[in-house]
């Protein structure tokens, strides 16, 4: 069963989707005109945050948010270390050119989500590539296999994986037996998915913010006490990148075979661009035009894949924890890269530092699974009731066992998921690119965009009555 797994995942991520991911990327980057590049500046403005008054949608900042709720999970910390292990400081690198590149894929698919959202049964706004592709494309069958998809993945397969990962450094970093981790981890999920999607998203939005910035204090800090190794360790990543260090001892093709899959797969598990998760996020705000949520959604890939996924790799390469001879890999290399300078606080901190990462991983990926049950039109009160005990199972169990099987079925349901949602997104890149040219038109006119379905006869029937336009339901 294993060397099955092993294969379909080799298969799906070295042969297909990383080429995929990539070459999506570049064609819609030059679609928007390179817009991630030209535009750079834009998405940190502050009238992007701005709040359309709508009672059916959060703000954007809110989703912002809570896609930064599942984007930032353990993988930040153990997938960027095992990524510089394997592949070598030139891994980040081919990180960040992934990144760039993912945040056009982040542009369109999140315009989209917006463009074609619709109201759950409680009023509020829902949607993401589940709806795009039934009422895009005309597949509903497409949409409910996208949806069993996220459900499987992100309500059950990511959350036991960060559940894991909690327990296993509660127990090797304070001693904590999983016994308690499990019970004290699923009474926290049990008091947060129990309040609803929207409980979920005012936690994220309190916690993310202060869980980023405290990580970057602390990556400040101790590139700080090794300040004087920095300038090597930048020259050491470009270099490290196309084989340059590696050539001088005969070793460039290792160099380069390594380096570029290793960053390219951490920067695609890190960005999510593509993979379909965040725009169930983007499609729950409120907004006057779709292309809101997409440069909001750039700046997410922004922030969690060039921000934080860096800040732990330049906290590994400048402390030298990975020259020494028999270096480990993994939540290890980091705790030795954090200990000379953390004193006798380093277990706590790293314990704390996953447990915050996860966590919020595990309500943000719940998020997601819930938002497309409503899809599938599973989503009655007693339904929801079965699947959130469920939810509290998964965490449950995921601390007290061994998953290595789930790890590879993560990467094939994520693989998946990829797969169907590109197509979608391909086909309907026509509509997103004329949707994002119109909100950049009506910006140099001085005017602040406004969305108008009637100037885009494509969306004639696609589209839920009342969802652009005066909300019927306000006076």
């Amino acid at each position: 069963m294993n060397e099955l797994l092993e294969f379909f995942d080799t298969v799906l991520w070295s042969s297909i989707l990383i080429y995929l991911l990539l070459g999506t990327g570049i064609y819609l980057s030059i679609r928007l005109g390179f817009i991630q590049f030209r535009r750079f500046r834009h998405m940190f403005s502050c009238t992007l945050f701005k709040h359309h008054p709508d009672h059916r949608g959060s703000t954007v900042w809110s989703a912002l948010c809570l896609s930064l709720s599942s984007r930032i999970g353990t993988g930040n910390l153990t997938g960027v270390a095992i990524a510089v292990t394997l592949g070598g400081p030139g891994a980040i690198f081919w990180m960040w050119v992934i990144a760039m590149f993912s945040m056009a894929t982040a542009m369109i698919e999140n315009t989209l989500a917006q463009i074609y959202k619709s109201t759950g049964l409680n009023g509020k706004f829902r949607g993401g590539p589940a709806d795009y592709m039934e009422k895009g494309l005309g597949m509903r069958w497409m949409g409910i296999l996208f949806s069993f998809l996220i459900v499987i993945s992100c309500g059950f397969i990511f959350i036991a994986l960060q559940a894991n990962a909690i327990a296993q450094a509660s127990f090797h970093l304070l001693h904590t037996p999983a016994l308690t981790t499990a019970f004290v981890l699923a009474a926290l999920t049990a008091l947060l998915i129990f309040g609803g999607i929207r409980s979920v998203t005012r936690v994220a939005r309190g916690l993310i913010p202060l869980i980023a910035l405290g990580y970057l204090l602390l990556a400040v800090w101790v590139i700080g006490h090794n300040v004087e190794k920095l300038p090597q360790v930048l020259a050491l990543v470009f270099k490290s990148a196309f084989g340059l260090q590696e050539a001088a001892s005969g070793a460039l093709a290792f160099g380069i075979t390594q380096a570029i899959p290793q960053g390219m797969q951490r920067g695609v598990f890190a960005s999510e661009a593509g993979v379909g998760s965040s725009p169930n996020a983007a499609a729950m705000a409120s907004v006057s035009h779709p292309a809101a949520l997409g440069f909001n959604q750039m700046l997410a890939v922004f922030i969690d894949t060039v921000v934080i996924c860096t800040a732990t790799a330049l906290i590994i390469l400048t402390s030298g924890a990975l020259d020494n001879p028999g270096a480990p890999s993994g939540i290890s290399l980091l705790h030795l890269a954090l200990s000379p300078t953390m004193s006798g606080w380093s277990n706590i901190v790293l314990a704390l530092l996953v447990f915050c990462f996860a966590f919020t991983s595990i309500t943000g990926n719940y998020t997601y699974a819930e938002n497309n049950l409503g899809f599938i039109r599973v989503a009655s009160t007693g339904k929801l009731l079965i699947f959130r005990l469920l939810v509290i199972a998964i965490v449950f169990i995921g601390c007290l066992m061994e998953l290595q099987v789930l790890w590879k079925l993560a990467d094939i349901f994520m693989a998946l998921m990829a797969l169907l949602n590109l197509t979608a997104l391909l086909l309907l890149s026509g509509v997103a690119v004329k949707v994002v040219k119109d909100y950049e038109r009506q910006q140099r006119m001085g005017k602040i965009p406004v969305f108008n379905p009637n100037h885009f006869p494509e969306l004639r029937g696609q589209l839920e009555p009342g969802i652009w336009g005066k909300n019927p339901h306000q006076k």
